[in-house]
This record gives C-alpha cells, sequence and structure tokens, in this order.
C-alpha cells in the first residue's frame, strides 16, 4: 500500500509540474509551427522580410500552402535573393499572400473545391487528379499539419501571381 501511494504522489507531481500533463501546453502557431519543422527556413525568412510574422502569429484561423526549402530552390537563381531585399516588400507580401487562405481548410474540404480565394484577394485554382492534389502548378505533398491559429498543407512549388 505505501508503494501505491508513493506512486500516487508521484504522478500527481509530475502532472503539477510537467506542462504537458497540467493543461498548459499550447499547440504552435502557424509560424513556430514552420520554424521548428526545419524544412521551411526561406519560408520563415520570406515571411520575416515580408513583415507577415504577426500576421502569421494572428488569432486567424488561416489555412498556409508552405511550399518547402526545396520548392524555393526550384525557383530561377537570384529569384529569393532579389525578393528578400527591402525595395522588394510589397511584391513579397503578394507572392507569400498568394499561399494563405482566410479559415482552416481541412484536406477533406480542399478535394471538394475548384478554386479558393486567398488572402491577397486572388483565386487558387485546386485540381485533385485520383489522389494527388494540385493547387495551381503545386503538388500538395503534406496535408494537416494542425497549429494554434490554423493549418499547413505543404507544397513542392512557390506559387506566383
Amino acid at each position: 500500500m505505501k508503494i501505491f501511494t508513493t506512486i500516487v504522489a508521484l504522478t500527481v507531481a509530475l502532472m503539477i509540474s510537467v506542462p504537458a500533463f497540467s493543461g498548459s501546453y499550447k499547440k504552435k502557431d502557424i509560424v513556430d509551427t514552420a520554424v521548428s519543422a526545419g524544412s521551411f527556413s526561406t519560408l520563415v525568412a520570406a515571411v520575416t522580410a515580408a513583415d507577415l510574422v504577426d500576421t502569421l502569429k494572428s488569432a486567424g484561423p488561416f489555412t498556409v500552402f508552405a511550399p518547402t526549402d526545396e520548392a524555393f530552390a526550384k525557383l530561377p537563381a537570384g529569384t529569393v535573393e532579389g525578393l528578400l531585399k527591402p525595395e522588394n516588400k510589397e511584391k513579397l507580401q503578394a507572392i507569400l499572400l498568394y499561399h494563405v487562405v482566410p479559415g482552416k481548410v481541412m484536406a477533406s474540404d480542399v478535394v471538394k473545391l475548384s478554386s479558393a480565394k486567398t488572402a491577397n484577394d486572388m483565386q487558387l485554382s485546386i485540381m485533385v487528379d485520383g489522389k494527388a492534389v494540385k493547387v495551381n502548378d503545386a503538388q500538395v505533398i503534406q496535408t494537416d499539419i494542425m497549429t494554434s491559429n490554423g493549418i499547413i498543407h505543404v507544397i513542392d512549388t512557390v506559387m506566383l501571381p
């Protein structure tokens, strides 16, 4: 009985002291999730250069079609570096907001759509071919990464408005 009481006491102590058990654990927002993933460093740099960090950390919800570092590497040489310059901030914002759809659109919802209105009031074309989903010319390669303020779908190509 003494061992059982000790185990219960230790369990309660852990539940109080460890955030994941105590209910104070929070899901990361879109930006922090992208940073943690490690495969979106170019996207995070672009979001920072475009002054969109606060926007993508706000309540949302947002659906982000997030190009990987490999997707950015497909752009012509010098494109990313040029877009990151302060004088190209508005153009960069337009490109990044073209990847954001206001609201939370799960993969099960995306496949029912033929288009979606982006945060910069433009339309994305959505096409489903079997199990493959394309947003414009970008292939969706991972879906439904849940964040505290929305959802991320990973794409293999940077979409240009």
